[in-house]
């Protein structure tokens, strides 16, 4: 990382170039904060002064002015229009975020979600009012299932984390229940960061399971770190170095010979889709992310969508609620004590059934995509990743050798050594190309790690583009540019922050210098 700070403001004119009075360059307008553009004396729209009204709040009442900035209407569109256009965004170009499966989202998808009678519903209506949504929920959950081979799935988690969160709730549930208190998860180096956290946040210690020189988990390692203290493996397949774990169902027979669960992060699921099912590797646990895998909206704080398929043996523990096929068809089961037989619920994750648009959305990309439809993504999101890879492998370095990947490939800054520049610069680098950098930094088993998945969204044009500007970045670094990449990026809205200086101390609250009233004066 860098240890120097650097200007953080718009860009200084150079010798030869325009300086503006506004500081605007072109149609690239310089946004101030929206504290600075409105005032607090005066609002975009007339009320009338309410009548007889009174206040329950006695000395709880405010005595100073709340400071809100008033704004316009138009003052208010173009603040944040000027804003939206400042950002990045997967209708904008490739989005190489590795391990984040940034596809596109199809407009159909979209319009369906918007459909009155599912935009429209509300968690609190009576359930014999929306029979139609509960019959969605459950046709998207049979897909699921169908899809991963599993036995049962709670659609209620909110987002991947909350989706483990659910699935080793589960697992902890099933532990429970036959009265073998387990303490420890083992974790492959590799892993999302999460899953070490979900482990621990349920009270597990987490060992760590080294990777072999090949980029993947060696069974003997796990067999290793097995004992009567074992309550799961968290595992990523592929992981997220691009690599699929050969040794899976040697694992997961392993892990179930002694008495464990196997849990399968699946962020990775879209390399998968319709060429393997977990169920037949033998996981108990996984969750998918619909705003992954399935094309639903992805970033910007959500909704993001995270159910969790689970084993014949992990079933019974599932979460309400969950919809299951009654006599009359569909059924909305809200409450343990209504699930019956020989369900045994760990309880409830969320309010309410989930997130019902992310689920319609997620439906219409199957159903306009079908079973075939959804093989050929997987195959086509693997096919780009090597093709990104065969186009870079004589410049870049691949830290498991010249091999083939899955979805996302992975190469650390070894192509780097002796330039200058490093891992970050090169990012940076990237942004005054037009490009979102790839994931960075990660995974932690590779040095420098810059980590691309471009998706099936991608056309053979638009990664030909990218390859041949990732190669005239490498070709840059090589000829001597250092002083380039570590002043980069130099065309965005703003420079290069000093990393440093913001994570040690971070300024996350706007104070204005002087009182309102002053400042109109």
């Amino acid at each position: 990382m860098t240890q120097q700070g650097r200007s953080t403001s718009p860009v200084e004119a150079k010798a030869g170039e325009t300086r503006t009075f506004t500081t605007n360059r072109g149609l690239q307008i310089e946004e101030p904060l929206i504290f600075e553009v409105g005032r607090n004396d005066v609002t975009g729209v007339d009320l009338p002064e309410p009548t007889s009204a009174s206040s329950r709040l006695g000395d709880h009442a405010r005595q100073t002015p709340i400071d809100l900035p008033g704004l316009s209407e138009p003052e208010a569109v173009r603040h944040y229009v000027r804003l939206s256009q400042k950002n990045y965004a997967i209708d904008a170009g490739l989005y190489p975020l590795g391990s984040c499966t940034m596809k596109h989202n199809p407009r159909l998808n979209e319009a369906m979600a918007r459909l009155p009678g599912f935009a429209d519903i509300h968690p609190l209506q009576p359930v014999d009012t929306v029979p139609g949504a509960i019959a969605l929920i459950a046709e998207l959950a049979d897909w699921l299932m169908t899809t991963t081979g599993m036995a049962a799935v709670a659609m209620s988690p909110k987002a991947g984390a909350h989706g483990e969160l659910c699935g080793m709730m589960t697992i902890k549930a099933a532990l429970a229940a036959r009265g073998d208190a387990r303490s420890v998860v083992l974790v492959p180096e590799s892993a999302h960061g999460t899953n070490p956290a979900t482990a621990a946040l349920l009270g597990y210690a987490v060992e760590s399971i080294p990777a072999r020189d090949d980029g993947t988990v060696d069974p003997e390692a796990v067999k290793s770190r097995l004992s009567a203290d074992v309550a799961a493996i968290m595992l990523t397949n592929p992981n997220t170095s691009g690599l699929f774990e050969r040794d899976v169902v040697a694992i997961a027979d392993a892990v179930r010979d002694a008495g464990a669960y196997f849990y399968a992060d699946g962020a990775n699921f879209n390399a998968i889709v319709g060429k393997v099912k977990p169920g037949d590797l033998g996981v108990d646990a996984m969750h998918i992310n619909l705003h992954k895998t399935f094309s639903t909206p992805h970033g910007g704080g959500g909704p993001g969508s995270g159910p969790v398929v689970l084993s014949e043996r992990l079933a019974p523990f599932a979460p309400v609620p969950f919809v299951r096929t009654g006599a009359d068809g569909p059924e909305l089961v809200e409450n343990a004590d209504e699930a019956g037989g020989d369900h045994h619920p760990f309880g409830r994750l969320t309010a309410f059934q989930g997130q019902m648009g992310m689920f319609v959305r997620a439906l219409a990309y199957m159903l306009s995509h079908g079973a075939d439809g959804l093989r050929q993504a997987s195959e086509d999101a693997v096919l780009n990743a090597n093709y990104i890879r065969a186009g870079l492998r004589d410049l870049m370095s691949q830290p498991y050798g010249d091999r083939p990947c899955m979805h996302e490939v992975l190469f650390d800054d070894t192509f780097l050594k002796g330039t200058g520049v490093e891992t970050l610069d090169f990012a940076k680098a990237m942004i005054d190309e037009g490009y979102h950098p790839m994931t960075m930094y990660f995974p932690l088993v590779a040095h420098g790690a810059m980590l691309i998945e471009p998706t099936e969204s991608e056309s053979k044009a638009s990664l030909d583009l990218f390859i041949a500007t990732m190669r005239e970045l490498v070709m840059r670094a090589k000829r001597g540019e250092a002083e380039r990449f570590r002043q980069a990026p130099t065309l965005a809205p703003r420079r290069r922050l000093d990393e440093t200086k913001a994570a040690r101390n971070p300024k996350l609250k706007w104070e204005k210098s002087e009182p309102w009233s002053e400042a109109a004066e």
